[in-house]
């Protein structure tokens, strides 16, 4: 893509003097309902401005994109970042009409999981898994909902490593309080997704410049956290009402944990042989079930 998003919507308005008239009233329209045009064809974006599907491809093309999807997918990751909690919800309401809501987003999750496999950096994953096995440290850091995911990976890498830390951002001073000591050999594992949070890009900078090694898991190469990374991470997401759906993310993240149990599957399968006695010992699980 040719622009942060951020900065497409000044851009549309910059180019109007530029643009044909059949242009103009595209941009018009997206400078005025980006949160619908996202979500249109480009045959239905101009059957509603009233300029031919070709020229609205044309448009997209003299933003610098290579097609129309890809104008598309730019006004999708702008509204993710820009529309409140109530918009969001209105314009994901829009979408899924008054059919069958289970269905559809189900189908909706399955399309951002296949995305994600088609599309992740196999060599980053991979660079992901050994930095994590062979860390000093591993910090592992999200915010807003991405704390459920880092939370996830917490508990999944504490069954395997005595080295994981689990950065709490209730404020910005405890966090830098918690990463203050990280640097050269640690990991730091951070999670980002719309609405981007200034604390994880501010813990994510400090890490980089102390030499940490940096895991990036979003949802975009534009994403503010991505130019940081040693290894990135993109997953797909997308709105489901007003929060977002981590499906793929959650999936990446399960990827991680079982390529990093099978690089070190000797210690794991021990560390979970103790943990069995413990567990029985004071009756952790109940086992009437069994």
């Amino acid at each position: 893509m040719p622009m942060m998003n951020g900065d497409l919507l000044k851009i549309i308005e910059d180019g109007m003097p530029t643009f044909s008239k059949g242009q103009r009233l595209i941009a018009a329209y997206i400078l005025k309902h980006y949160e619908k045009a996202a979500y249109l064809t480009a045959s239905r974006l101009g059957t509603i401005v009233g300029v031919s599907e070709s020229t609205v491809v044309r448009f997209a093309n003299e933003l610098g994109f290579e097609g129309y999807p890809e104008l598309q997918q730019a006004l999708k990751k702008l509204i993710r970042s820009r529309l409140t909690s109530v918009q969001r919800m209105e314009v994901t309401n829009s979408l899924i009409g008054e059919g069958d809501i289970l269905e559809k987003v189900l189908s909706s999750d399955i399309s951002k999981i296949r995305q994600t496999m088609e599309e992740i950096d196999r060599q980053s994953f991979d660079d992901a898994v050994d930095r994590i096995v062979n860390a000093k440290n591993i910090y592992i850091i999200g915010v807003r909902s991405s704390s459920t995911l880092a939370g996830f990976l917490n508990y999944s890498l504490r069954m395997i490593f005595d080295n994981v830390r689990f950065v709490q951002t209730t404020s910005g001073s405890e966090m830098f309080e918690q990463i203050m000591q990280v640097g050269g050999g640690d990991v730091m594992f951070a999670i980002s997704f719309p609405r981007y949070s200034t604390r994880i890009i501010n813990a994510v900078e400090y890490a980089k410049g102390r030499g940490a090694d940096v895991v990036a898991l979003t949802d975009s190469k534009l994403s503010p956290i991505a130019a940081y990374a040693d290894q990135l991470l993109i997953a797909h997401s997308d709105m489901a009402s007003f929060m977002d759906s981590l499906v793929a993310p959650l999936s990446i993240i399960n990827a991680i944990v079982v390529a990093v149990a099978r690089k070190k599957q000797d210690e794991v399968s021990e560390r979970l042989r103790v943990l069995e006695e413990v567990w029985d010992r004071y009756d952790v699980y109940d086992k009437k079930g069994q």
